[in-house]
């Protein structure tokens, strides 16, 4: 009859099978997944960098991108990447990344606090509802 003795449930007593044309069925299957991926929510991030030494006239162009990557949703991640010697002098780079903070205060909020990843003192930014 071109059909396949296919088990649903082989844990249960007795186990559970279906006979089916197996083709079809796995067909079918990838058709529900595929339908359901296309209606998931996909989360896009940005990413704004900068050095500690940037320029405050730099970091309000920098501002006014990451305002509008929150304006339509997206997350923002905001790192100070440290170069050199930097590294000695964290108080300039937790500064500068402060006050960049403070430039988007209205439209962002903080995931939590910053963290120094490798070469990297980031924060992840969520826009506010």
């Amino acid at each position: 009859m071109g059909m396949d003795l296919f088990c649903v449930s082989p844990q249960r007593q007795p186990p559970v099978c279906k006979i089916l044309d197996y083709g079809k069925y796995k067909f079918e299957k990838d058709k529900k997944e595929r339908e359901a991926k296309k209606n998931q929510k996909k989360t896009v991030i940005k990413e704004i960098r900068f050095t500690a030494t940037t320029d405050k006239h730099d970091l309000e162009t920098k501002a006014k991108a990451t305002i509008s990557y929150l304006q339509k949703g997206w997350k923002v991640k905001v790192a100070v990447f440290i170069k050199g010697r930097m590294m000695q002098r964290m108080d300039i780079v937790k500064q500068t990344l402060s006050s960049f903070l403070d430039m988007v205060k209205d439209y962002a909020v903080a995931e939590k606090e910053p963290e120094l990843l490798g070469k990297d003192y980031f924060v992840m930014l969520n826009p506010k509802k």
